[in-house]
């Protein structure tokens, strides 16, 4: 199992932690995190891209010229698409990208990513990060302290300090251990994370995953 350094906020060591060799001891498989970020990616995408077909686009209710005579190919409505102002053909029409990975691979996901950042020692362990007062100052010297240059937050939700001083950091973020996901942690250089957070995104992997009715 993975053991790691716990420093305090001065980056000093104050302990040591062992880790679950499922979660943090995994095996990288970058196929894993290829799908789990294609995911992500694909639910930001709004899909509202729409262009008017010839029923929706306005005028041609009557014929353009006479059937026979003109020397004109036939046509039957200036709302059709090789007319200018035309309706388009196989335009794109308002749809959803979501696609959705069993739970399993969603977890390995995870467990590949945490994985990558305790392999390349780029996960720091604190025993705690409370602060007394919301101040962005303040969380900004003591990552710069720890050698922290773009870091991922994690504690629990209920270190409103902590949040609140972070949101006006640029190469910083915040997050609470529900809200840990594959593409956050990917995006940035160090993980910074409480022994307390450490349990909890420990205690939410290693649950059992419940089988959908029907599947053997």
């Amino acid at each position: 199992m993975p053991r790691l350094k716990v420093k305090n906020l001065k980056n000093e060591d104050v302990g040591e932690i062992e880790l679950s060799d499922r979660i943090f001891g995994a095996e990288v498989k970058e196929y894993l995190l290829h799908e789990i970020v294609r995911m992500q990616l694909n639910r930001r995408r709004a899909g509202s891209a729409c262009a008017k077909e010839r029923s929706a686009v306005s005028g041609g209710g009557k014929k353009p010229f006479r059937q026979k005579g003109t020397g004109r190919a036939r046509q039957g409505s200036e709302r059709a698409a090789n007319h200018v102002g035309g309706g388009t053909i196989f335009g794109p029409r308002p749809r959803s990208y979501d696609f959705s990975p069993p739970k399993k691979v969603r977890r390995g996901a995870m467990a590949c990513a945490l994985s990558l950042f305790v392999k390349e020692n780029r996960m720091i362990v604190l025993d705690s990060f409370e602060l007394s007062e919301v101040k962005t100052k303040r969380v900004a010297e003591t990552l710069g302290v720890l050698g922290a240059n773009k870091a991922l937050i994690v504690d629990t939700d209920q270190n409103d300090n902590l949040r609140y001083s972070t949101r006006n950091l640029d190469a910083h973020r915040f997050t609470t251990p529900q809200g840990l996901n594959v593409l956050d942690i990917l995006r940035h250089d160090q993980l910074v994370i409480t022994t307390r957070a450490v349990a909890d995104v420990q205690e939410r992997l290693e649950r059992p995953v419940r089988e959908r009715k029907g599947e053997a």
